[in-house]
């Protein structure tokens, strides 16, 4: 990587390009240890020790390192204020700088990446080249991600508004059901472990990518959202049944067209969901994540409830081809089926 050097600049008082970034994003470098960050924000050490841990750092060992710039400071003052007029109580601010640092250390991780896979194939890098690259790059591309992300948060707030302002509406019509009525639907790759062990990292990180990047396409596309991917798995909502089912049967259609992709197990389930720190809760989540295992390779199950709304909806559309019975941790006997879903003619036909 490039120095910013002078003739003058003595080598241990040069900061390294990554340095300069660092200290051109925090607006300088760290001049304050925890207790003068403190005394400048109006807070207690205590509480600047838990703002720092919601941030999703480590633990502050030594509190005389100097480790606080004047950002910190400028946004602890901030955070503080927001407590002292009463808008929020200290644990209130300290969820919300948890969410959204959080989600921040997924984002700055995937923004990294990918500017690595564009770095390799524009510039014909190697991978640890192109890594530099991006170290090296990185102010070249910091507005429009900020830009970017504001954009993204501001219109997934308005969706969010809106869809909340019709579930309240559900509510008061039935005050006695859980929260939220969604359909969860649930897709687990086939022998993920022994297909990743024979795969290089590299070819490790294209194959997930491909599984993730298909279900995001398909389940946004359809209207749904993604509630969380592990490895191999995908978690996803949707806000009505019809649009549950599409999507699974989707994913579904979409992975085993994809190729030197493995089979997948799915599920869905209609039903009650409680919903916190952008996750979601309940026993339907743990049903559908349990159904998944006795899911032929390639097939989706329903348990009964869900299997009769679809019949309610449309019998020949939503086709269950199997009834299941089988023994699931937690929840004892479960009847089951085998959903096949029949695609909408095409125009015309």
């Amino acid at each position: 990587m490039t120095q910013n050097t002078t003739p003058q600049d003595s080598p241990e008082d040069v900061p390294t390009t990554v340095e300069t970034h660092v200290r051109r994003l925090l607006d300088g470098p760290a001049k304050y240890h925890l207790r003068e960050a403190a005394e400048l924000a109006n807070m207690d050490t205590d509480s600047t020790r838990r703002f720092w841990r919601a941030m999703g750092f480590p633990y502050i060992q030594d509190p005389e390192t100097r480790l606080f710039t004047e950002y910190d400071v400028d946004v602890m003052r901030a955070h503080q204020d927001m407590v002292e007029r009463g808008r929020t109580d200290e644990d209130t601010q300290n969820s919300l700088i948890r969410a959204q640092s959080h989600l921040a250390d997924r984002l700055v991780l995937w923004q990294y990446e990918a500017l690595v896979e564009e770095a390799e194939s524009r510039f014909e890098l190697d991978e640890v080249a192109a890594r530099y690259w991006v170290l090296d790059h990185i102010d070249e591309y910091e507005e429009f991600l900020v830009y970017q992300m504001k954009y993204a948060w501001r219109r997934h707030l308005a969706a969010f508004l809106r869809r909340t302002e019709v579930e309240l509406e559900d509510m008061r019509v039935d005050s006695e059901a859980m929260p939220l009525i969604r359909a969860l639907g649930f897709v687990d790759l086939v022998a993920f472990t022994d297909r990743s062990g024979q795969l290089s990292p590299h070819q490790l990180v294209d194959f997930i990518q491909t599984f993730e990047f298909t279900c995001r396409d398909v389940i946004s596309g359809l209207g749904a959202r993604v509630v969380k991917m592990v490895g191999d798995a995908v978690l996803y909502i949707a806000d009505d049944l019809e649009t549950g089912a599409e999507v699974v049967s989707e994913i579904v259609t979409a992975l085993q067209a994809t190729p030197n992709m493995p089979d997948v197990r799915a599920s869905l389930v209609w039903g009650g969901i409680v919903s916190r720190f952008g996750d979601v809760f309940g026993p339907n989540v743990n049903l559908a994540s349990r159904l998944t295992a006795i899911a032929p390779e390639g097939e989706i199950v329903v348990d009964r409830d869900t299997a009769e709304a679809l019949q309610a909806l449309d019998r020949d559309k939503y086709q269950l081809v199997e009834n299941i019975g089988s023994e699931l941790q937690g929840f004892g006997y479960i009847e089951s089926a085998i959903l096949r879903v029949v695609p909408d003619p095409e125009p015309g036909d």
